[in-house]
């Protein structure tokens, strides 16, 4: 019997629930039968506290409860307010702003970024290449959207950026399509909390600059930069956007800004496309297509958050506040990972590179039966293809000692 009673799914492959929150939804469910202190749930991409609460940043909600009714409950333009807009190129960019032409439109979150890039630079049928390690929806979105998800092995034999394969995809799509959008999720890459290092974001540009020579091909590098507030430092960590100034106008870089994590306005669904380019006329192309693009989806996105983006940076005292609450969450989160990954090296765990963010990702094969392995011991963790990924965010100190051990154990006995 057809599964679909009345919906057209043509070429998408509809599958019901999401993987990650069924996952985390069988994960409270436990918790509520044993407790919560017995349960480790390693799913979401959201910082918790030791108790499993979200941790909200007091500052914000600050800002949130002395919004007039106005700011509220207004509408926002279709590309966004104007003020957040404006600083919102100083929110993703810090003091490394690239040389040539920028602009901003607001979207719901990262998510609405990917989808209107994919959507305005690519063609239906088309491959979008990402990396081999992803996060899940950049699939959903290409299937809705009638594109195809094409990858490239992240890593080579010494755990650095595999610029080799990346530039033998790269060339082969170009070979078979015109135009290439380029799905990048750095710095703390979701899954895994990679970063490249200078070489490696020069190498990758090197890859996409020799491939623009030819002025019949059209390259948007999209940089997923959602983690980019829990990568370290936040000046240093924003250091390598100086590297987009003046590509060739046939490469377009567009950079995801999202309020989910550097904000903890995870619920708010607000975030920015921002693009790079030497040619004013592409940034005004931009603008004009996202915008359009915008109405034609979710129309306006949320007033109260660009608002609270808007006095943040414009009262000095204010981001200040910001900034510090944020560097005692991110400390929360870094002593975390390393607990997690001294008991993965003692445990003999095999890791992919993490260097920061919310995950880390353990390869394993049977990842499918592992995680359900270590359910039975109540670990909840997610399978994704050939690893598992961890959310170290969302696990206390004193879990992440104990789960690399059980983890190993898991892997072990699912040989």
């Amino acid at each position: 019997m057809n599964q679909y009673l009345m919906a057209v799914p043509g070429k998408r492959q509809i599958s019901g629930d999401d993987k990650i929150f069924g996952i985390n939804k069988a994960a409270h469910d436990m918790a509520a039968e044993v407790g919560s202190e017995n349960v480790v749930n390693a799913t979401i991409g959201a910082l918790l506290d030791d108790e499993g609460t979200l941790m909200v940043m007091p500052s914000i909600i600050d800002i949130y409860r002395s919004l007039s009714p106005l700011e509220i409950s207004e509408y926002a333009p279709i590309a966004g307010v104007p003020s957040f807009l404006k600083n919102v190129r100083t929110a993703v960019f810090g003091s490394h702003i690239p040389e040539g032409y920028t602009e901003a439109i607001a979207t719901p979150g990262g998510t609405g970024a990917i989808r209107n890039t994919i959507q305005n630079y690519s063609s239906m049928g088309e491959a979008v290449l990402t990396t081999d390690w992803f996060w899940s929806p950049y699939k959903t979105i290409s299937d809705e959207l009638n594109r195809k998800i094409e990858t490239f092995t992240m890593f080579d034999e010494c755990k650095n950026l595999n610029i080799e394969a990346f530039e033998s995809k790269v060339n082969t799509l170009l070979k078979k399509q015109s135009h290439l959008v380029i799905l990048f999720n750095a710095p703390a890459h979701n899954p895994t909390g990679f970063t490249p290092e200078h070489h490696e974001w020069d190498a990758l540009l090197d890859v996409v600059k020799k491939e623009a020579k030819d002025f019949e091909k059209k390259i948007t590098l999209f940089i997923d930069a959602a983690y980019i507030d829990f990568a370290g430092d936040p000046d240093s960590s924003r250091a390598f956007f100086s590297k987009f100034s003046n590509l060739p106008e046939n490469i377009l870089v567009i950079v995801a800004f999202s309020m989910s994590k550097g904000y903890t306005l995870y619920g708010m669904r607000s975030g920015a496309m921002v693009c790079v380019t030497p040619k004013k006329a592409i940034a005004e192309e931009f603008r004009t297509v996202n915008m359009y693009s915008n109405r034609g989806t979710w129309s306006n996105g949320t007033r109260p958050a660009m608002m609270i983006l808007s006095k943040i940076f414009e009262d000095p005292q204010l981001f200040r506040k910001v900034a510090d609450e944020r560097a005692s969450f991110r400390s929360v989160l870094e002593r975390r990972a390393a607990v997690f990954l001294d008991y993965a090296q003692k445990s003999s765990l095999e890791m992919c590179p993490y260097k920061s963010g919310f995950f880390m990702t353990i390869p394993c094969d049977h990842a499918e039966a592992v995680g359900k392995e270590l359910q039975k011991d109540a670990i909840f963790i997610v399978p994704i293809g050939k690893g598992l990924r961890f959310a170290v965010s969302a696990v206390s100190e004193e879990k992440c000692r104990i789960v690399p051990e059980k983890i190993a154990a898991a892997i072990g006995k699912c040989k």
